[in-house]
């Protein structure tokens, strides 16, 4: 079932919406905009598993993993849900990921004696890039629109919030935008600056080019893989026959 189809249950309704929170963290797509999700299955008694599949069988089992922890997370956060089970097929680690996931374990115990390292430095690696990616959608959205350079600096979330522009593609991406703002540079107060590098530092106009520049080279590579590995998905299940 699609994503944006509507079913008779709205229970499955209510699970989709929660798996379109979750990203590829290499990707920052959602796993169902991406059509990871296989299946879906609600029992009565509120017991949920979610079948999810990558676009080949040796896709990194650290993003994997990253994937059904939070597909659980998010799915079992609903208060009718009693348990969520996330099951991954046809990839190399699905058995150790499946049972890492169903014990409530962590990375490095699913993998004991292979990894030392969590993943939060990796998650955040790819939240950074994900800022950047998204920031860089925005500004040159605005730019078309005869945002100056310096104006851009200036906006505040209060400024960016309250702007009225009738285009639904706008909306996105300022609901997009504003959803990661408020993990970098602290919280997401009106008045604080719009558009900042991931460190929390205000934009250098008099470098805006260059600055545009590297958020270019961040998105074009994350949408490169994003294509990719959809065009993979599509091959190895014929998707697009489906």
């Amino acid at each position: 079932m699609s994503a944006s189809v509507k079913s008779l249950d709205p229970r499955r309704d209510e699970i989709w919406a929660r798996l379109s929170t979750v990203s590829d963290p290499e990707l920052d797509e959602s796993v169902a905009a991406m059509g990871f999700v296989e299946s879906i299955e609600i029992s009565d008694s509120g017991e949920v598993r979610i079948g999810f599949r990558l676009p080949t069988f040796w896709c990194s089992p650290n993003f994997a993993f990253l994937m059904a922890h939070d597909m659980r997370e998010a799915v079992g956060g609903l208060d009718w849900v009693r348990r969520a089970e996330i099951a991954l097929t046809n990839h190399c680690n699905a058995e150790e990921i499946n049972r890492g996931i169903g014990g409530n374990l962590n990375f490095a115990e699913t993998f004991p004696g292979q990894t030392e390292a969590e993943l939060d430095d990796l998650r955040a690696t790819f939240r950074r890039k994900a800022y950047q990616g998204r920031q860089e959608k925005i500004l040159r959205y605005l730019m078309a629109e005869g945002y100056t350079t310096e104006r851009l600096a200036d906006l505040t979330m209060g400024d960016l919030t309250s702007l009225v522009i009738a285009d639904s593609k706008f909306e996105t991406l300022r609901a997009r935008y504003a959803e990661i703002r408020c993990e970098f540079g602290g919280p997401d107060a009106s008045d604080d600056i719009a558009f900042t590098t991931p460190e929390g530092d205000a934009i250098d106009v008099n470098n805006f080019k260059q600055y545009l520049t590297v958020l270019r080279r961040v998105r074009i590579n994350t949408q490169f893989n994003a294509n990719m590995c959809k065009s993979l998905l599509d091959a190895r299940y014929d998707s697009a026959g489906e």
